[in-house]
Order: C-alpha cells, then sequence, then structure tokens
C-alpha cells in the first residue's frame, strides 16, 4: 500500500473512531446525532471570543475594553503615536450619558503646544495622604495615577515584578493586592500593602491576625500605606479560593500558607464586627506602624458609610484614605451573578459615598482613590471631577504588559503570562521590557490628564470642577455632573489650602505655555 494509502486510511479509521465515540456517549445530544460534524459547533465555540476580537467587532463594541481603548493603551505603553485620525466614531448625539468635558477658552491655565510637553513632568497628589490625622510617615504621593492591587498568584511573578518595577520607572504606588508580598513586588517600587480577610503574610499558624509579623514586614520594604480590603467591585461580599493545584512552594511562602493546600480567603475579617471596631483597628494599625490606613470598598448599602461617617465626625477616630471599586472593576475569577450585577458602577458608587462624607464635612480630610476602568482618559477625568484624589489602574496596566484581553484568567492558560500559575506561559512574559512599558503607559495617561486640566483652565486634574463636565442626556439636551449625581457645585474639589499647595506644586513640575508675543496694538 503506498503511504498516501496508508495515511488516508489512518484518518478515515480515526474519524471512524471519533464517530463511534460520539454515536456512544450520551453527554452531548449534538454529537449524538450529528457525529463528527457536531464536533465543528463546538470548534467554533471555543475560538468565537478571537473571532469577535479580530474579524467581527467594530471599534466600540467590544467588552471589557473596545478595540480603540486597548489601542490608545498599546500605543501608549510602547511610546508610539496614541493619537486618532478623521474625527471620533463614537455615537455622541444618541449616547445617554456621555461625558462632554468643557474646556475654557480664556483658562488660568496655558497649555504648551510642544506635544511631548508633560510626558516627564511629575503629577503629585493634591492632598497629603494621612496629614489630616497626623501620621507620623505622612506623604503626598507622588503621582495621582497608581497600580492597583493584583496578588501574586492571581498574576503570575514575571508579571508582578514587571508592574512593580516599572512602578519605580514611574515614581508611582503599586499595591500589592491581598496576596501578600511576595520577592517579586521587591524590585523598587513604593507600595500600598493590602490587608485581605485571610491576612496573607502578617497571620500567625492558625491563620490570624498578627501585628508583630506585619511591624517586621512593612519596616524592611517600601511600604507607604495600609489598605483594609472590605470588598472588591467585582465579587463583593466573597471570599474566594487559590486551588491546591496552584498553591506553589513561592506562593506559599509569600501568604504563609501550607504547599499543596487549597487557599480560602474568607468573606469577613475577624479583627472587627462593626465600624466601631474597625476604626479601632485603623488606629491601632496607624500607631503601631505610623503609616497612613484606609479601606477599599465596593458600593451597595449605604448605610455603613453614613454610619462610618459619623462615627468619624463624632470620635475623632477615621481612615486617611477610602478606595472606591467600581462594580465593573475586573478580577481573576468570580460567578458571572456577581461581574455583571453586584455593587454599583464606579460614578454612582463614588458619587454616593463622596456625598456621604462632604455632608459631614469630612471630605477635605480624606483622600480618595477611584477604580473602575479609570486608566482611561476620558473617565479618569470624570472621577477627578467627582473628587478623586488619586485613580488605581489595574487591566490597563495589564494591558500594558502585554495582556490580550483573552478572558482566560480563571483558566490558569493565559496565553501571554500575565494572569497565570504556568511555568512556561509565565516565562514569556519579560519583566525588564514590560516594565519600561507599564512605566510609559503611566506616564502617557498622566500627560494627557495634564492636558485636559490645562485645557479646562486649570493646573492639575484634581482641580477639575464639577461644572467642567456635562452628561448628555439625549441628542439636544445635557447635564452638569454636579446636578446629575446631586452635588452641591463645591463639592468635589481639594480643601482651598490644598488647591492654593498644588498650584504652587505645579508651577514647577509642569511650566505654563505661552503664545506669540502680540501685535503693537493689542489690548492689555
Amino acid at each position: 500500500m503506498s503511504r498516501i494509502g496508508r495515511t488516508a486510511g489512518t484518518g478515515l479509521a480515526a474519524l471512524a473512531a471519533v464517530a463511534a465515540r460520539d454515536l456512544l456517549q450520551r453527554e452531548h445530544s449534538l454529537l449524538r446525532n450529528f457525529p463528527v460534524l457536531g464536533r465543528a459547533r463546538y470548534l467554533l465555540e471555543s475560538i468565537g471570543p478571537e473571532l469577535r476580537q479580530y474579524l467581527v467587532a467594530g471599534n466600540n463594541e467590544e467588552r471589557p475594553f473596545t478595540r480603540d481603548q486597548r489601542r490608545w493603551v498599546y500605543a501608549s505603553a510602547k511610546g508610539e503615536n496614541n493619537y486618532f485620525g478623521f474625527g471620533t466614531d463614537n455615537d455622541l448625539e444618541y449616547t445617554a450619558g456621555y461625558p462632554v468635558i468643557n474646556h475654557k477658552t480664556l483658562g488660568r491655565a496655558v497649555p504648551s503646544t510642544d506635544v511631548h510637553t508633560g510626558h516627564g513632568a511629575g503629577l503629585p497628589a493634591a492632598k497629603v495622604l494621612g496629614a489630616a490625622r497626623g501620621r507620623r510617615h505622612a506623604f503626598r504621593p507622588a503621582s495621582v495615577v497608581n497600580i492597583s492591587a493584583m496578588s501574586f498568584g492571581s498574576l503570575s511573578g514575571a508579571a508582578i515584578e514587571a508592574l512593580n518595577r516599572g512602578a519605580e520607572l514611574a515614581g508611582c504606588l503599586h499595591n500589592t493586592g491581598e496576596g501578600g508580598l511576595s520577592p517579586h513586588h521587591r524590585h523598587g517600587g513604593e507600595l500600598v500593602f493590602q490587608l485581605g480577610t485571610a491576612y496573607f503574610g502578617c497571620r500567625d499558624e492558625h491563620g490570624r491576625f498578627d501585628l508583630q509579623r506585619l511591624k517586621d514586614l512593612v519596616a524592611g520594604v517600601p511600604v507607604r500605606a495600609l489598605e483594609i480590603k472590605l470588598s472588591q467591585g467585582a465579587k463583593p461580599g466573597l471570599g474566594g479560593v487559590l486551588p491546591a493545584a496552584k498553591v506553589s512552594a513561592e506562593i506559599a511562602a509569600t501568604r504563609g500558607i501550607p504547599v499543596g493546600e487549597d487557599c480560602i480567603s474568607p468573606s469577613r475579617h475577624a479583627e472587627f464586627s462593626d465600624v466601631d471596631s474597625l476604626l479601632d483597628w485603623v488606629e491601632l494599625l496607624a500607631a503601631e506602624t505610623g503609616l497612613p490606613v484606609g479601606i477599599k470598598s465596593a458600593v451597595g448599602d449605604m448605610g455603613f458609610w453614613e454610619e462610618l461617617t459619623d462615627r468619624m465626625a463624632a470620635s475623632g477616630r477615621g481612615v486617611d484614605f477610602v478606595t472606591i471599586d467600581g462594580g465593573e472593576g475586573g478580577t481573576g475569577a468570580a460567578p458571572l451573578i456577581f461581574t455583571d450585577s453586584v455593587s454599583l458602577p464606579f460614578q454612582l458608587g463614588f458619587a454616593r459615598v463622596y456625598a456621604t462624607f462632604a455632608r459631614t464635612g469630612l471630605h477635605e480630610d480624606v483622600v480618595f482613590v477611584g477604580g473602575g476602568k479609570l486608566g482611561l482618559p476620558d473617565n479618569a477625568v470624570v472621577a477627578f471631577a467627582l473628587g478623586c484624589d488619586l485613580v488605581n489602574i489595574a487591566r490597563e496596566a495589564m494591558l500594558a504588559i502585554g495582556c490580550i484581553q483573552a478572558q482566560k484568567c480563571h483558566t490558569d492558560t493565559c496565553p501571554t503570562g500575565v494572569a497565570t500559575q504556568n511555568p512556561w506561559l509565565a516565562h514569556g512574559l519579560d519583566p525588564a521590557r514590560k516594565s519600561v512599558r507599564a512605566a510609559t503607559y503611566v506616564q502617557t495617561l498622566r500627560r494627557d490628564l495634564l492636558k485636559v486640566a490645562e485645557a479646562c483652565g486649570v493646573e492639575h486634574p484634581g482641580l477639575i470642577d464639577t461644572g467642567s463636565v456635562e452628561v448628555l442626556t439625549g441628542r439636544t439636551a445635557s447635564t452638569p455632573l454636579h446636578e446629575v449625581y446631586g452635588y452641591d457645585p463645591a463639592w468635589g474639589l481639594p480643601s482651598a489650602a490644598d488647591r492654593a499647595a498644588i498650584v504652587a506644586l505645579m508651577a514647577v513640575e509642569s511650566p505654563q505655555g505661552g503664545s506669540a508675543p502680540p501685535s503693537p496694538g493689542a489690548a492689555g
């Protein structure tokens, strides 16, 4: 028999075997009725996301990030031209809820016409973190854009290292996430240490919080603040499980857990059970470490926030910062009902919380941090106008270091090595090169925020007020941002003293532009 004949015979035998298996199996009725041919349906289903992403979907159709948004992040991270030509392809006139930023014709700030201006400029926070409560290690964050909480275990060690090196290059903060402080976090980037319900990295052998271990940990690395995680936008109210197969020796050492056993994160903290005990714990941590202490939470029931602000106003105890995570935020894995429908989206949730603090007179004493697709300039500008002092970026930072939105985070098969513990996949991510992309992305986002602020007539994005943003409600109508969310028009800005201080700082960080000399007959 010729080679071709043998090959054909082998192929037919294989098809016959597949057909026999399909006919005999009882799990899939489609395959019993259409053996072999029915498998085409499952093949198309499995590659459907890739087909839509690359061949079918338009520039603004994909989620969670559209093609245009991803293109902007990729170009920004690579230091390439991130401009778009021929005008917007967004349907402004018929998109209710679309934000429009009002530029000032003759504003106080004068933007430079140089396209590269602001790329290397610092963009420090308008508030000093921890100053209002006299924390020993209060500081002004050097960047209004910072890297959000993503744990080692959810992300690969190479990805964490790339982000930390990038944070050092960009001069921004890097949140550890609740998975503890790993060796990959120790590459120069300043840290916010997150305390989750399992107290990874500062727990004893029984899983209880250990204050001394926390103090020893933060003393040896550049931890600038502590963040108590109450919940996150993509899965509020849930705990978490890292399957035993993913609990390597390195992860176990970082978290303080046994190797090869399921790693459980409870849904609630053991160190406090109500607002009073939460505030007591905040003050204990701040007193023992000297660090600013804040909370991170998604927004649902407003009773918690009302009680928190009431207790803070009455007792003098309080958090130094509040991180609000929107329901549109990402996560490695969560039930669909939680990612889709539990907790308020960022703008609505943040506005409610900020207003609660403002009505109690506490908004100028707390640093507000936002998270939930705020690594895009338009979303970030609205967040600053609503009262954010800092924005945290997570998925956008992942895109910057190579993520292609494959949405395989929960399968441990991330093809770019970002969200996986598979050594073969992770080895493809070069931390040294990707760190530069992470830093370049952060710097470019800051540059664009600075440009928009100056177009609005102010020196810093934290000085953009709610009157500078309108929200379209139809083709012929719009509503100012403060009316949309029931704000007093004066809300959303730092105190007068903080505003004066940041204007003075920005005069050094980003000198103002100008124009050509006036003609002899020009008016003064």
